[in-house]
């Protein structure tokens, strides 16, 4: 059974003005957060977006329903402050040492995570929740925009080293890797595998040489 974590005093005075949603990290805060973070991705998983409710993930929290919505206001809340914690994570693009590489390693994360039905479930919960809810789907969109700009630095660096032209639209390039992958995964529901990324990095990779992601030319005034 997970351990039940209860806010100290400490944690309840923090910031009693402070929006729902808001918590500042460190402690046993954050110890909260992650509790009620991992409560929510659950119960989307196992529920989805309209069977997920405060109730139950103060059970499965630990959290008093009464704290909950004091910090967060509701399952709005909640949901959208467990992607604003995701989107707090070190990761870093890959670096490869290449273009190919690097966007080959892109592509296969996409696939290792949407590929593997445990892995899926809460990035895919997430998703079906931005349909239902216009602040999760700003919520998404944010982690998403943050997530791409990290990625930007693997053709920032291709151009660095004459792999790509300059000029070349580095957050094009990166969501061009996942959309074909994230199409299949969450749209038409196929099957994602290795070969599948291999393919789709090498097309961007070969469009990103030939210059198909460079600012389109203005057209010449008609006499």
């Amino acid at each position: 059974m997970q351990q039940e974590l209860q806010l100290s005093a400490e944690d309840a005075a923090e910031d009693p003005t402070a929006a729902p949603g808001t918590v500042r990290p460190g402690g046993r805060t954050a110890r909260t957060r992650d509790a009620v973070r991992d409560a929510v991705l659950t119960g989307l998983a196992e529920h989805g977006y309209p069977g997920l409710t405060v109730e139950y993930v103060a059970e499965r929290s630990g959290i008093h329903k009464t704290t909950l919505y004091r910090r967060w206001g509701g399952v709005e809340g909640l949901v959208t402050d467990a992607l604003d914690l995701a989107g707090e994570d070190t990761w870093t693009p890959p670096d490869t040492g290449s273009l190919d590489g690097d966007l080959r390693a892109l592509a296969r994360e996409v696939t290792d995570t949407f590929g593997d039905a445990s892995a899926a479930a809460g990035p895919t919960a997430f998703i079906a929740a931005a349909f239902q809810s216009e602040r999760t789907a700003e919520a998404l969109r944010g982690f998403y925009a943050e997530r791409f700009t990290r990625c930007e630095t693997v053709v920032r660096r291709a151009v660095e080293r004459g792999e790509a032209p300059p000029g070349t639209d580095a957050g094009a390039v990166v969501r061009a890797v996942s959309a074909p992958l994230f199409f299949r995964a969450v749209v038409t529901r196929e099957p994602l595998d290795a070969p599948l990324a291999d393919q789709t990095a090498a097309a961007v990779a070969a469009a990103v040489r030939a210059g198909a992601y460079l600012p389109a030319a203005s057209p010449e005034p008609a006499d």
